[in-house]
């Protein structure tokens, strides 16, 4: 009766060395170069309503979702983080590297929903209202001589049409000699105005005078 011999295994003094080496390399690569682990950024998270803001510090997304938990003293267990901004969800660590410092968050527990906060929502249709035309009046000298100087209209409507314009004034000297002028233009007029009516009531005066309303006489009985 023959007996059977177990199958078995064996490695040859090149393999067996290789296997050592290459796990003595995983080994070294993590003692020597362990994982990146992100530098720890500020960030600000707060609760649904905003009543609470509070500042945290993190790394990683799991870092932050662990230390806003903490921080504001959040019970449930399913949480969402979202921007406080939009409503967007951070769900992902490259996203979430993705994002500057100090950006504002808010931790969501379950089955709440994020709602735009009132005083920016107020800002918001302020801006809409404001800004459907505005005029600018620049008041300017060429020369430093001038009397007023320039004047540039400037309208524009729902910031994206433009329209500019110049108004130039005249000198000191020559903006007194045209008003001189206009002065005495109005005084000759008045002159004659005068004039004429002086001569028109001296016409009618004559007249009355040759041509006298003639008075009834009355007569006395004896």
């Amino acid at each position: 009766m023959s007996g059977g011999q177990e199958p078995g295994v064996t490695l040859s003094p090149r393999g067996l060395l290789r296997t050592v080496t290459s796990a003595g390399s995983s080994l070294t690569r993590r003692v020597l170069f362990p994982p990146f682990s992100p530098p720890p950024r500020p960030f600000r998270v707060s609760n649904r309503d905003r009543s609470s803001r509070k500042g945290v510090v993190a790394g990683t997304l799991k870092e932050l979702i662990d230390k806003a938990i903490e921080t504001l003293v959040i019970t449930a267990g399913l949480v969402t983080l979202v921007l406080d901004e939009d409503g967007t969800v951070v769900d992902n660590e490259e996203f979430f590297q993705s994002l500057e410092d100090n950006t504002c968050f808010l931790l969501l527990e379950d089955g709440q929903k994020w709602t735009q906060e009132r005083n920016r929502l107020s800002a918001v249709h302020r801006q809409e209202k404001i800004g459907i035309a505005k005029i600018t009046l620049n008041l300017y000298k060429l020369n430093p001589k001038d009397f007023i100087g320039c004047l540039n209209v400037k309208a524009t409507f729902y910031d994206i049409y433009t329209v500019s314009y110049d108004i130039k004034f005249m000198g000191a000297r020559h903006a007194l000699r045209k008003f001189l002028w206009v002065l005495a233009y109005v005084a000759q007029l008045v002159g004659q105005f005068l004039l004429y009516s002086g001569s028109f009531i001296l016409q009618w005066t004559d007249e009355y005078e040759k041509n006298p309303f003639s008075k009834p006489q009355t007569t006395s009985s004896n």
